[in-house]
């Protein structure tokens, strides 16, 4: 066929030729694939398989998790869409799809439908957007492999799942289930998950429990920790778990000490050459513009322990009506990680390096405390990095925790989220002055035949190599561009500064970027926020309350709803019930 000839046509004669020719294709595409016999024609479509919960027995465990921070909107889920997926959202669908809890529906997830109730659910930490965790931990009721006794089914028990018990109570513990706990952690509280003596009229030579009572609580098992890694996110990691927490175990009130660490290098910023620092000269104390006074900030770090008022080193939230801001610290400290190396070659050379032989490493700022204020360690890390780079004397740190004459927080900026990191939680008992977390964890990895859910095909090990590699190469072309650009054009002593020198003080935050501060403004000279007492009682007007008094009494004791109403009567119902036994056997 000879070849048309299209280099006289119009513009608009070319356009109707394509049309017409995409048109062609199109239909002999469509004329091919329907001449083709479907091999899957005889293939039946999937349809979920029935699930009946009250077939199975289920259990109260306790999971350590670990998640780098930076993709997710906080720990914590909202009612509300957030521009990011929150770390609960995506623990909720993992539960959900390996069908380890038991909602109603299983419909898409929408803004609040992250629903945790009848599962015992508790957290230790919320952590906010961008910030990680490597000692997360919370506890929840899941499904069990554990058979059930063969008892006869109980008809009041029938009654209570018609009345809508199995719709509040997913994952409720199971007629005559049996289960493993610890001691409770504090003997002076009421287990309140233990049934009363003249409740439990489970018979342990019965040999209807005899499968029962003869299941490895831990070899037995799920694989908790391996199936849920394999439906999250690679940024979230189980890390443990424990098969026996203590009878009176909360996550969040068992917990007696949170350990925070927040990363930073030294230097903290590009330096500049000597010949060209225009800055240092601004420096009250000297500093050499890019670099920390270590010293200083191990002095500051010091004056945070004990019991203090922090009001200064945090934001308020007068949704809650806080008035109590002391809080206790057990150790505060700036420490060298060691086996990591910062230095990109150039800031080693003398034209860079500061003239007190400062050390190139990677520090961090260790925390343990009883509990924390909204955003406090950011803010108390903030005053750190200002101390040392010379800008405030470690004696600020005194300053502001004097809320009797400091009552109102100065508008100083807090730090960067990324670098820090919830690193452990410690669940000691009661009156322990050591503090030793007393929880029986088990490690992924540990147990006969396990080694592989650590270090085998697509195990722990090689899901976090995974995130490490893409880092690495990240960190290794970037280091590779700054070589190649300190080593392009003039020397650096031959370099001259700009005719007019900055003026503007650079001031490390603990991101990759520093913020320009023009002449700095020494923290206690900065405008101040209004008073506790003010903000609250401006919050519980506009919601509608008298004042603050008055919203602490109705604010936080609204009328039952009418479900909320429902599932109180339910509750009652089950607690009321003598058929509805529950085994605890404590373990020592």
């Amino acid at each position: 066929m000879e070849a048309t000839d299209y280099s006289a046509w119009s513009n608009e004669k070319l356009i109707e030729r394509v049309t017409q020719l995409e048109a062609d294709l199109k239909r002999r595409n469509e004329s091919v694939i329907a001449s083709i016999p479907s091999v899957n024609k005889h293939w039946k479509k999937r349809t979920e398989r029935a699930f009946d919960p009250a077939k199975y027995n289920t259990r109260l465990v306790a999971f350590k998790l670990a998640y780098l921070g930076k993709k997710f909107n906080g720990f914590e889920n909202h009612a509300h869409v957030t521009p990011l997926p929150t770390i609960e959202e995506e623990l909720w669908k993992a539960f959900n799809k390996a069908r380890l809890i038991f909602p109603k529906d299983l419909k898409p997830l929408e803004p609040g439908a992250v629903n945790w109730e009848g599962t015992e659910y508790s957290k230790c930490g919320r952590t906010d957007k961008g910030v990680s965790a490597f000692g997360q931990v919370i506890g929840i009721r899941v499904r069990s492999n554990r058979p059930l006794p063969k008892k006869k089914e109980n008809p009041k028990a029938l009654d209570l799942a018609d009345s809508g018990a199995d719709e509040i109570f997913n994952t409720y513990p199971r007629e005559n289930g049996i289960e493993t706990s610890s001691p409770p952690l504090d003997p002076s509280r009421v287990p309140f998950r233990e049934p009363p003596v003249d409740k439990v009229t489970l018979d342990m030579g019965n040999p209807d429990f005899e499968e029962s009572l003869n299941f490895d609580p831990i070899a037995d098992e799920i694989p908790y920790c391996a199936l849920l890694n394999r439906l999250l996110p690679p940024e979230i990691r189980i890390l443990a778990w424990c098969p026996s927490p203590p009878l009176d175990f909360s996550a969040r009130f068992s917990c007696r000490e949170r350990r925070y660490k927040y990363f930073f290098t030294n230097p903290c910023l590009p330096p500049v050459p000597h010949n060209l620092d225009s800055t240092t000269k601004l420096n009250p104390r000297g500093v050499k513009d890019g670099y920390l006074d270590i010293d200083a900030m191990k002095e500051a770090a010091r004056l945070f322990e004990g019991s203090h008022d922090f009001r200064n080193f945090c934001k308020v939230d007068p949704g809650k009506q806080i008035t109590n801001f002391e809080r206790v610290m057990f150790h505060a400290s700036i420490q060298e990680e060691t086996g990591i190396d910062p230095s990109i070659g150039f800031t080693a050379s003398p034209e860079f390096a500061p003239k007190d032989g400062v050390k190139h490493s990677v520090y961090s700022f260790n925390l343990h405390g009883s509990a924390f204020l909204w955003h406090q360690v950011r803010c108390m890390v903030s005053i750190l990095f200002l101390v040392g780079q010379g800008l405030e004397k470690p004696s600020i740190v005194s300053e502001l925790l004097d809320a009797t004459k400091n009552p109102r927080r100065p508008t100083y900026e807090m730090a960067t989220d990324t670098p820090l990191i919830l690193w452990d939680c410690i669940f000691p008992k009661e009156n322990d002055p050591e503090r030793k977390d007393t929880l029986d964890w088990v490690y992924i990895g540990n147990g006969r035949g396990q080694g592989d859910a650590k270090y085998g095909p697509a195990g722990l090990m090689e899901n976090v190599w995974s995130l490490w590699r893409e880092k690495k190469m990240d960190e290794l072309l970037v280091g590779s561009l700054i070589k190649l650009v300190q080593s392009q054009g003039d020397p650096v002593q031959e370099l001259e500064p700009g005719k007019k020198p900055s003026r503007s003080q650079r001031c490390f935050d603990g991101s990759n970027e520093p913020k320009m501060q023009g002449s700095y403004t020494p923290v206690m000279k900065k405008p101040k926020m209004e008073a506790v007492e003010v903000v609250n009682e401006r919050f519980a007007i506009r919601k509608g309350f008298e004042n603050s008094a008055d919203m602490k009494i109705k604010g936080f004791r609204n009328p039952p709803s009418i479900k909320e109403e429902k599932q109180a009567s339910v509750q009652s119902a089950v607690e009321d019930a003598p058929q509805i036994p529950i085994s605890r056997v404590a373990v020592d």
